[in-house]
């Protein structure tokens, strides 16, 4: 899918638009326990439950979002995103267990 790149950032309401379908497709994804939506890329059967919320994020944010600065689309960056903070979580649970703390 190609974006048309333009020179305006996106406003304020194509933001939140963009993070409420993300949000929306990611708790779909939670629930059928899809961490990485790579996978749907290439599995779509996995999450077929969720494929029309996932057409719906990527043309708001890739339609309206394109990061100039680490020159990738939004939706990529959001996807990796989750990905990482999840097993930054998994890593600060184990850190805590083996130090006994909680």
């Amino acid at each position: 899918m190609t974006t048309p790149v333009t020179d305006k950032p996106p406003t304020r309401e194509e933001r939140k638009k963009c993070w409420k379908l993300r949000d929306e497709y990611f708790a779909c994804l939670d629930q059928l326990t899809i961490l990485d939506p790579a996978i749907v890329e290439k599995q779509p059967e996995r999450a077929a439950s969720c494929l029309d919320k996932k057409k719906h994020y990527e043309d708001a944010c890739m339609a309206s979002w394109v990061c100039i600065v680490i020159s990738m689309h939004m939706v990529e960056y959001f996807n990796k995103r989750r990905v990482l903070d999840e097993r930054q979580k998994q890593y600060l649970k184990l850190s805590e267990q083996q130090s006994g703390k909680k």
